[in-house]
């Protein structure tokens, strides 16, 4: 049973940068596709970005394009997602998952909170 534990969100002022940790536990992630999502108040969980397996191909929701980008250290289990020029509108939990479509989700985990604001 895979368990997700995401971490580094916090406090940041417009135009500042996270970098976001995704560590499972119980299994290797070598052999997933991966994402990130969001949550942002009063609204659904939507998909941020997707890496492959092996890191090689990544894709991004248009208005995170240019300023995240999602990584990999398969020999860590982690998946990251570094977030720079943040915005007041990327305010929410973010999470990390399967990619969407995948037949078995794990079990979501915490989430990280990332706020935006001066």
């Amino acid at each position: 049973q895979v368990q997700l534990a995401e971490s580094g969100g916090g406090l940041v002022q417009p135009g500042g940068s996270l970098r976001l940790s995704c560590v499972a536990t119980g299994s290797t992630l070598v052999s997933y596709n991966m994402a990130w999502y969001r949550q942002a108040p009063g609204k659904q969980r939507e998909w941020v970005a997707t890496i492959s397996t092996g890191g090689t191909y990544t894709d991004y929701i248009d208005f995170v394009k240019g300023r995240f980008t999602i990584s990999r250290d398969n020999t860590k289990n982690t998946v990251y997602l570094q977030m720079n020029s943040l915005n007041p509108e990327d305010t929410a939990v973010y999470y990390c998952n399967r990619v969407p479509g995948s037949p078995d989700l794990f079990i979501w985990g915490q989430g990280t909170q990332v706020t935006v604001s001066a």
